[in-house]
């Protein structure tokens, strides 16, 4: 299954879905405030909003179950109701999610609108900004039955004021992330990147080889033999997909692997090497200075001591 691969390098970048922020408002209202996470998410729970960020021109009109996903935008601003007189001002960085369960539990004629962000990996964080659009507009479409669903969901643990609704928010909150892509995925064209690869079925074969045993030394045509391609075929179509060569791709992987073992485990950095399908510890250390930007023992040594620092903070 494709999703397999997709899950993989979810775990692999560490990704989460956070429910922060949402309120419920009648009448005319208008939200705005500065993004401070590079990848935001508002849905629109219940009623209609029209958003604009800086990098729209004309607003983005939501729909009932509409999701927006805002890549490294500055600010936002959303509005909506109708009615006589000055919009209501709601300023979207303190509108706790709880505040919702305060105005009324049916919402009746309200515009309930939720937000959150993804967090993610530094590694995790690079591959998402990549691969997802300014704006993104994830539409309740009947096939994204499932993303209504969990949005629903969301909104009756937030009113309902029952035991645990903290921790079922957060379990929600992550399933919400992944309908939320998988809606994405199945609605959008995808810019050329890993998260439009890992989706593309004629690629799914030679990504599982590679995924599998990224220490065997692969060679095209192997890979395009696997995906039932010419050597030629396959090169191009891989390109123009991914936005980068297979090999280099399964390069990219291995360090993707590489920082995962460098944060998480002990392992020598020459057992790593080996591991990964490296000759060397130095064509190694190359391979990853090259990718990162730092040696394998700097980075190392470098998340390590952030994990610390949070961890104490």
């Amino acid at each position: 299954m494709v999703d397999d691969q997709l899950s993989e390098v979810f775990d692999h970048i560490e990704i989460q879905g956070l429910m922060t922020s949402g309120f419920a408002a009648r009448g005319s209202w208008v939200a705005r405030g500065a993004l401070n996470h590079p990848l935001k998410f508002i849905a629109v729970a219940r009623g209609r909003a029209r958003l604009t960020t800086d990098s729209t021109g004309s607003p983005l009109a939501l729909e009932p179950g509409d999701v927006a996903i805002l890549n490294n935008r500055a600010w936002l601003e959303l509005r909506g109701g109708t009615g006589d007189g000055p919009p209501r001002d709601i300023d979207v960085t303190t509108a706790s999610y709880t505040s919702i369960r305060e105005d009324d539990a049916d919402h009746d004629g309200a515009d309930v609108i939720l937000g959150g962000h993804i967090a993610l990996n530094s590694v995790g964080r690079t591959l998402l900004l990549q691969a997802l659009p300014p704006v993104g507009h994830v539409r309740a479409s009947p096939a994204a039955i499932h993303l209504r669903d969990r949005l629903d969901a969301l909104l009756d643990e937030l009113t309902g004021d029952r035991v645990g609704s903290a921790f079922a928010i957060r379990q929600h909150g992550q399933l919400f992330l992944l309908d939320m892509l998988r809606a994405y995925i199945d609605q959008a064209e995808l810019p050329p990147g890993w998260l439009r690869a890992l989706t593309d079925d004629r690629l799914h074969p030679a990504l599982s080889l590679m995924h599998a045993e990224p220490a065997k030394p692969w060679r095209l045509e192997t890979l395009a033999r696997a995906s039932a391609m010419s050597r030629t075929s396959f090169a191009t179509h891989f390109r123009a997909v991914a936005g980068m060569p297979p090999l280099t791709y399964l390069n990219r992987w291995r360090m993707l692997l590489a920082q995962r073992a460098l944060r998480d485990g002990d392992d020598p950095i020459e057992s790593l090497a080996a591991t990964l399908g490296y000759a060397s510890v130095s064509a190694f250390s190359t391979a990853f200075k090259r990718e990162v930007g730092e040696s394998p023992l700097r980075y190392r040594h470098r998340v390590r001591r952030a994990k610390l620092a949070h961890a104490d903070s």
